[in-house]
């Protein structure tokens, strides 16, 4: 009954749960997906189908959405999870993995860094460099004009600037607490930093595919950063930034099974 009630209150919530499977009642992957993208990204469903027999899975909209269009800060994004952690913790789930695609991935790493309660982190073709986008000079301006707002005490002061995901642009209206909270070079959303700072050894899985930018970053971008652990895999595979999750489905799920051990 106490799982009923969760699901429940999760379909509530932000997060779109998944069905549920009895063989799944110990553990879940709180599963997100990547910038532009939505909780039914076609990249991410034939991995939350092949999870779901060993965990859980929820999929959820986070504030880097086609829906969303960055509605609240980092941080608070962060905290949703938290939540969501606790509710699952509380209704008797003793294992919660953190996962994500491109974005997504960039927010499990963060969630460890900046929280730190997950049982395991998987980031699938991690995405989203804040430094590369500052540094080309795509968000210089708009970095200035926030940073300025917030010290002037108008975080809620409305930002232009343009977004950037695989080679494609697109212009926001972000508050300026938002903006310097998601693209600040060295914020969050650096991966480098991140990896660096997580608050206590987990297992961490990185999927690579041998097509994507991120690749020839090798395991020194990040991977090399995190906490020591046996368990911890550098995983490349044959595909995009797209299509790795699904290429590695069953590899992924026999990681989360050896994390269950």
């Amino acid at each position: 009954m106490k799982h009923v009630l969760l699901q429940i209150s999760l379909l509530l919530g932000l997060g779109i749960a998944s069905a549920p499977s009895q063989a799944a009642q110990d553990c879940v992957v709180i599963l997100m997906h990547g910038k532009w993208g939505g909780p039914k990204s076609p990249y991410l469903k034939v991995l939350a189908d092949k999870i779901e027999p060993t965990c859980k899975v929820e999929l959820r909209d986070m504030p880097w959405s086609r829906f969303r269009n960055y509605d609240q800060t980092y941080e608070n994004a962060l905290r949703d999870i938290e939540q969501a952690v606790k509710r699952y913790r509380d209704g008797g789930y003793k294992k919660v993995l953190i996962a994500g695609q491109s974005f997504g991935a960039n927010a499990a790493m963060a969630y460890q860094a900046y929280i730190g309660d997950a049982d395991g982190i998987i980031a699938l073709s991690p995405g989203h460099a804040p430094q590369y986008m500052y540094t080309s000079g795509i968000t210089q301006q708009a970095i200035s004009d926030a940073r300025q707002a917030v010290a002037s005490g108008s975080t809620d002061k409305t930002i232009n600037m343009t977004d950037f995901n695989q080679g494609q642009r697109k212009d926001f209206q972000i508050r300026a607490d938002v903006l310097l909270s998601y693209f600040e070079p060295d914020g969050l959303g650096n991966m480098a930093r991140t990896a660096a700072e997580f608050k206590r050894p987990t297992p961490f899985l990185w999927v690579i595919g041998t097509h994507d930018i991120l690749y020839r970053e090798g395991k020194g971008y990040a991977f090399d950063k995190v906490p020591k652990l046996p368990g911890n895999k550098y995983l490349v595979v044959n595909a995009t930034h797209a299509t790795a999750p699904e290429v590695a489905s069953d590899q992924v799920v026999e990681w989360i099974k050896e994390v269950l051990r």
